[in-house]
């Protein structure tokens, strides 16, 4: 049994799901706080230096798992490790934030996707050396044209 310890907690604007974009174009320009735990402080060490951070946490009201997910950019079934559902065999999620600031063991962060009290797993730097023109967006790139297409005056008179 793999047993993860928090080292802080999302302060977040959001006090329920319904409230956080989702879909195609949503836009994550929410600011929050991510606390970390006093005695971990130490660990932040530098991390001003960075722009952007991975966040790790838990979808702690998450109620169960589904091999298939509906998301909401599709009307279709996709595999759970396509997308991004919460209701996943292990709930965690990753999201990118930018960092605006340090207080101490807290960190003022902007575009976050998370509930009020989030469990926070892990924070890492974000980096990538993937060139944009390289990265492939899958089942949501088809899903987008889909919706492109039928916003388009011809597919409207069909």
């Amino acid at each position: 049994m793999l047993t993860l310890q928090p080292i802080g907690t999302v302060r977040s604007p959001y006090s329920e799901t319904g409230q956080i974009p989702k879909g195609p174009g949503a836009r994550h320009l929410a600011e929050g706080v991510l606390e970390i735990r006093p005695e971990l402080e130490a660990g932040l060490r530098d991390i001003e230096g960075f722009s952007h951070l991975f966040v790790l946490w838990v979808f702690d009201r998450a109620d169960g798992a589904d091999l298939l997910a509906h998301p909401p950019t599709d009307d279709r079934p996709h595999g759970v490790f396509a997308t991004r559902s919460p209701r996943r065999p292990n709930p965690i999620g990753l999201t990118v934030v930018e960092l605006l600031g340090r207080e101490g063991p807290r960190l003022r962060v902007c575009g976050l996707d998370m509930l009020d009290g989030s469990p926070i797993v892990d924070i890492k730097p974000y980096l990538s050396s993937i060139p944009a023109e390289q990265i492939r967006r899958g089942w949501l790139a088809e899903a987008e044209q889909r919706q492109r297409e039928s916003a388009t005056p011809a597919a409207r008179e069909r």
